[in-house]
């Protein structure tokens, strides 16, 4: 099938380089290609004993050891603090097998900023039908806790589910933001949801709105689903990231709404194997990948998959952005059927990312960036570059494939730019990437440079299910 698509020269089948002692062949077009078209992420059945819908209260009865917030005292008044009550109930469900920890329907529980820790016995079920609420007051946050509010550490094959509510009361988190106001002091808040050191653990059904800072963190983590978790802050609340992903691996997102201030999704350092299937972003910064680099850091994320995606009045939507500075790579990303609606900055890759107090200096070290897909990409934008590649001169972009991707400006023409970026497209490119594949080679290393592919009529466009 692939020989009739594409005509590539007979050279880059070739093409061959040395190493010292040692010879590798060097990936051709048509090898990234493949490669890009059909590595999967397996969706692990983690914790499949549990049925994915909200369980009905009866059914637990005879097979669950019920733990109810409320028969270790909590008033559930919303203005009453519940922390012992949720501290002495977690106490015993994580110490019995098969518990269910309920968060009743109907009341309104103030939290205070708190460390839920495993291990825990099998089992264990987190069920939220009401609502947690954060106190409002900055300056009555425990000083040793500054970027924790809930947050769930070393457990293994826990289910977080219901149709509750975390709510983390953060307007006057963000009213003292320096993002806000540049005379206020930067420093760190809370995050409403924490999954800490965790493995084979779901999420599902639940709303988290209004942290304080990020929503909702997967940090140092193995074989997470999350499904139809709903993330909501304003359009303007500082920080507020939807969900955001460190040091983890095996992540699985989908059917997920989610409105921030910040990205919707973002993904950092040290991940890996991140699947994200039906999700809808805005408003919010869009959907990115990073930033890495920063303070001369190294970051590593490979193997990330949006396949299905609604993107609504975002300031970005598919994004990588790295510091100058740093080391490490990002590889094998594929971004597939998106749709944009009044989109800026569509298709982004940003090397010279900056969000610090004071400007970022030059420098020659760089994240390095590779073998990103862009297929099935439509929708209108609000910028008039709506591919912008952006990649650094000493360590330049390769084999970026776009594939069926059409952008129409909504207040007129559109283009795409091109700085150090290297690759290929197929089918239906609108507007014309050109650029990507007529660079004039400076600054690329020429082992991993091929030549222009063609594309004949009969090119199918591609709909890939994973």
């Amino acid at each position: 099938m692939m020989d009739k698509l594409f005509l590539l020269p007979l050279i880059g089948l070739l093409l061959v380089t040395a190493y010292g002692a040692a010879t590798k062949m060097v990936y051709t077009d048509l090898d990234i290609l493949e490669k890009l078209e059909n590595f999967d992420i397996p969706e692990d059945d983690v914790a499949d004993d549990y049925d994915p819908k909200v369980f009905d209260l009866p059914s637990f009865s005879s097979s669950k050891n019920m733990v109810n917030v409320d028969t270790f005292g909590a008033a559930g008044d919303g203005v009453s603090d519940d922390t012992q009550a949720f501290v002495s109930a977690w106490n015993k469900a994580c110490g019995t097998p098969k518990s269910v920890l309920l968060v009743p329907q109907g009341k309104s529980y103030l939290v205070n900023a708190t460390k839920f820790n495993g291990p825990c016995e099998q089992k264990l079920v987190i069920q939220i039908d009401g609502t947690i609420v954060a106190p409002d007051e900055p300056s009555n946050w425990d000083p040793k806790l500054q970027r924790t509010w809930l947050e769930f550490s070393k457990l293994e094959g826990v289910v977080f589910q219901g149709n509750g509510v975390i709510d983390g009361s953060g307007s006057k988190w963000w009213a003292a933001s320096c993002k806000k106001n540049k005379s206020n002091p930067c420093k760190s808040a809370p995050t409403a949801l924490t999954i800490e050191s965790s493995s084979g653990v779901k999420v599902s059904g639940l709303t988290i709105q209004n942290s304080q800072q990020m929503n909702f963190i997967i940090a140092r983590s193995n074989s997470v689903r999350v499904s139809k978790v709903m993330v909501s802050s304003p359009g303007d609340s500082p920080n507020t990231d939807g969900i955001h992903i460190t040091g983890s691996t095996n992540v699985v997102l989908q059917d997920c709404k989610i409105g921030t201030g910040d990205d919707c999704v973002s993904i950092v350092n040290a991940s890996s194997n991140i699947k994200m299937k039906r999700i809808y972003c805005g408003p919010g910064h869009g959907i990115s990948i990073g930033s890495l680099g920063n303070n001369n850091s190294t970051g590593i994320v490979t193997k990330v998959v949006l396949d299905t995606a609604f993107l609504k009045e975002t300031t970005n939507g598919l994004r990588i952005k790295t510091y100058q500075g740093g080391s490490g790579y990002v590889q094998d990303v594929r971004f597939t059927n998106v749709e944009m609606q009044d989109v800026s900055n569509p298709i982004l890759i940003d090397q010279f990312y900056c969000d610090n107090p004071t400007s970022c200096q030059n420098q020659t070290s760089a994240v390095k960036i590779s073998q990103i897909m862009y297929r099935n990409i439509t929708g209108t934008t609000k910028s008039e570059k709506a591919i912008k590649f952006a990649c650094s001169d000493t360590v330049p972009c390769s084999h970026i494939v776009l594939n069926n991707v059409n952008l129409e400006g909504k207040d007129g023409q559109v283009e795409a730019y091109c700085n150090s970026a290297e690759g290929f497209g197929y089918g239906v490119i609108h507007p014309s990437a050109d650029c990507l594949y007529s660079h004039d080679d400076k600054g690329f290393d020429q082992s991993h440079t091929s030549g222009p592919v063609l594309v004949t009529q009969e090119a199918e466009i591609g709909h890939d299910e994973l």
